[in-house]
């Protein structure tokens, strides 16, 4: 018997991929995992424009893997989804692994 594979499940998990296939999103990501930080850090350890962070933080609310809140004037993000760091550690494993 073939195991299938529901159609909306597997666009679903493609989506989350390319979400975290771009390398920006998967530097703010990495960044988030252990605190909340305000996007103008972010784009300042990342050495990016505000602007740019901003975009991509705004894709990754919207993937529901960055959460924010306000503190005063600033705006900080946090981890939305603990689950997605078990997928970015076993990728910088894979990659890791692949490099010896």
């Amino acid at each position: 018997m073939t195991k299938q594979l529901d159609t909306q499940l597997s666009n679903q998990t493609v989506q989350m991929f390319k979400i975290l296939g771009d390398q920006t999103r998967f530097r703010i990501l990495y960044l988030l995992e252990t605190k909340e930080w305000p996007v103008n850090a972010i784009a300042q350890e990342l050495k990016m424009e505000q602007s740019a962070v901003s975009h991509q933080l705004r894709k990754l609310k919207e993937a529901k893997l960055v959460k924010s809140r306000r503190e005063g004037k600033n705006i900080l993000y946090s981890q939305a989804d603990a689950h997605v760091y078990d997928l970015l550690h076993l990728a910088l494993e894979h990659a890791q692994h692949t490099q010896n």
